[in-house]
């Protein structure tokens, strides 16, 4: 059963699907960002216990939030969040946290710095600025939260963990943990209109270049996960994009270790799958892991 509400002037839905883990709440129509912000669906999944209790709790940011706990998408699967955690609660190996899944409105645009090839591109300051301040902002305000960058993930994958990767490496001061599944670092790198320059090291990248005072300040060190998938079978998106992913997924590691000093197991993480492509079926196998890995009880 669903019932409307309204919170901080924003009207939402109350809505149960029974999972152990909690219920939502889901904004069809968010617009936090000032006179030109144009709304968009954002769900926020709760604790069972949200409110019977007075506890607060971290909270994890995901793009693509059409497909973090509903089919949706392009190929209209699902991390399935909302089960992941249900079954981690219930073995007590994470602590409850709130999980706010945003919906993108041109996903091309907004979660791209740099052109690949013919689509809409370069959106990725505007919405990093928008996820960091408007939407992080309304829900410390309105829900129960740890506010600081400690207890705040951006997480994504593809174009998604490459804006996980910007936004945290941007506003640092906000979002402290970050988790980057199959990234697209390559872009700007690899799939460069013709007539721009081609730039081969992601050292040099745009990318890179705009990250450097976050990475190289210490007080502002951020906890990395990165992954990427071995399977190359099964078309173009294993054959390019996933391998694409690998191949600067490993370039970055090394830049991390060798440039900014991040450590193995301290604060950089990093997966090789054997068995991953470039699929929701397998960012939501790799999902317990990385809740483990950043919210352990």
């Amino acid at each position: 059963m669903a019932h409307q509400f309204t919170k901080g002037g924003q009207t939402a839905w109350f809505h149960d699907h029974g999972h152990g883990a909690g219920f939502f709440h889901t904004y069809d129509e968010l617009k936090v960002g000032g006179w030109q912000d144009e709304p968009r669906k954002v769900h926020v999944f709760l604790p069972r216990d949200y409110e019977s209790s007075q506890q607060r709790y971290p909270v994890i940011y995901m793009n693509d939030g059409q497909t973090a706990f509903f089919p949706g998408g392009a190929a209209y699967k699902s991390w399935q969040m909302a089960e992941a955690l249900s079954h981690l609660y219930h073995d007590r190996t994470i602590r409850p946290v709130i999980v706010v899944a945003i919906h993108p409105l041109n996903r091309d645009r907004e979660y791209t710095h740099a052109p690949v090839l013919d689509h809409a591109c370069c959106g990725l300051p505007d919405y990093a600025h928008y996820v960091a301040h408007p939407v992080k902002n309304f829900i410390d305000q309105h829900y129960r939260t740890i506010a600081d960058p400690h207890h705040t993930m951006i997480m994504g994958s593809s174009h998604g963990g490459l804006t996980a990767f910007y936004i945290g490496t941007h506003y640092a001061d906000r979002i402290g943990l970050v988790a980057a599944l199959s990234s697209s670092f390559w872009v700007g790198l690899d799939s460069r209109p013709m007539g721009l320059p081609f730039v081969r090291s992601l050292s040099q990248s745009e990318l890179m270049q705009s990250v450097r005072k976050t990475l190289q300040n210490s007080e502002k060190r951020l906890k990395i996960y990165l992954d990427w998938g071995l399977v190359r079978s099964g078309g173009w998106h294993n054959g390019f994009i996933e391998e694409r992913a690998t191949v600067r997924g490993r370039e970055m590691q090394k830049i991390l270790i060798n440039e900014w000093g991040y450590k193995i197991g301290e604060d950089l993480f990093v997966v090789e799958d054997p068995k991953g492509d470039h699929t929701e079926e397998t960012w939501a196998r790799r999902l317990p892991n990385i809740l483990k890995l950043f919210f352990a009880v």
